[in-house]
């Protein structure tokens, strides 16, 4: 109990003793003599005395009262956010100057069903390849990964699209950075076990629309623009897949996903050559 909840225990207390105490000595004649035997004051002071004991009683449950009213007024504002979210901003939360690896890093340590990511390559797949593995290894998250056919024709407009923005090196063109992303995805299979079942690498030849991280509800959109890796992008986050935008996302994933082919991790190299353009 706190310091004030105490003092203000003890003055009420104090307030409500006085009075009955008060209130007696007046009945029994004790007061007469300071002028204080008048019928009124006592019997106001009585009335006084009375409303505090009864609040003295009371005021826990009123307490209680308050805090319902308390979580109501909070679950109601949620649920303003909500909707404005998703009716004014179609499920857009935030928009990150970057790809926010902070973020993307904490929803990854809280997936619980699936990672989706779909990209020309993934650049930044070392910052948090270990997380994936943690996330189907510990709570057996399903992940699948889109990237672009290292031979697609697509490969040379975005190589002329980015310049000489490209990682991991400045040096290394799309087709190279895609076989990077799937050497390091034939390791990780590798290292799964009887879990690697749940990591799933696709390939597409087709013009990209845009880059998606999606964890669980959540998504991380950017664009492919001219001379700029869509992780350095601006990054729109959009909670949930039933809202406006959160559905056309979903909807590109999917649909991005029925064209593509299935890339065997056992060996990637073999794979990706079989499948016909």
């Amino acid at each position: 109990m706190s310091v004030s909840r105490i003092a203000e225990r003890a003055v009420q207390w104090v307030m409500a003793g006085a009075g009955i105490a008060i209130s007696l000595a007046g009945l029994l004649g004790l007061l007469d003599s300071v002028s204080l035997g008048g019928a009124l004051p006592k019997i106001t002071l009585l009335i006084l005395s009375t409303v505090v004991v009864y609040l003295l009683l009371e005021l826990g449950r009123l307490r209680v009262v308050d805090q319902i009213h308390d979580v109501v007024r909070r679950l109601d504002t949620d649920a303003i956010v909500r909707d404005r979210l998703n009716g004014h901003y179609g499920g857009v939360a935030r928009v990150h100057p970057g790809f926010p690896g902070e973020v993307f890093a904490r929803l990854l340590d809280s997936a619980h069903r699936e990672v989706a990511i779909l990209q020309t390559w993934i650049p930044n797949l070392e910052d948090f390849q270990k997380r994936l593995e943690e996330a189907i290894l510990r709570r057996r998250v399903r992940v699948r990964v889109l990237l672009l056919h290292p031979a697609s024709p697509v490969a040379l407009l975005r190589d002329e699209a980015l310049g000489k923005h490209r990682e991991p090196s400045a040096e290394a063109n799309v087709r190279e950075s895609v076989e990077s992303c799937l050497a390091a995805f034939s390791a990780m299979h590798a290292r799964l076990g009887e879990h690697a079942g749940l990591l799933e690498v696709h390939v597409y030849n087709s013009l990209p629309s845009i880059a998606v991280h999606q964890v669980d509800e959540h998504y991380l959109v950017s664009s492919f623009l001219h001379g700029k890796l869509a992780i350095k992008s601006s990054q729109i986050e959009v909670s949930g897949s039933g809202t406006v935008v959160g559905r056309d996302v979903r909807h590109e994933l999917d649909k991005i996903w029925e064209i593509s082919r299935p890339v065997d991790l056992r060996d990637w190299q073999v794979s990706v050559n079989s499948i016909c353009l």
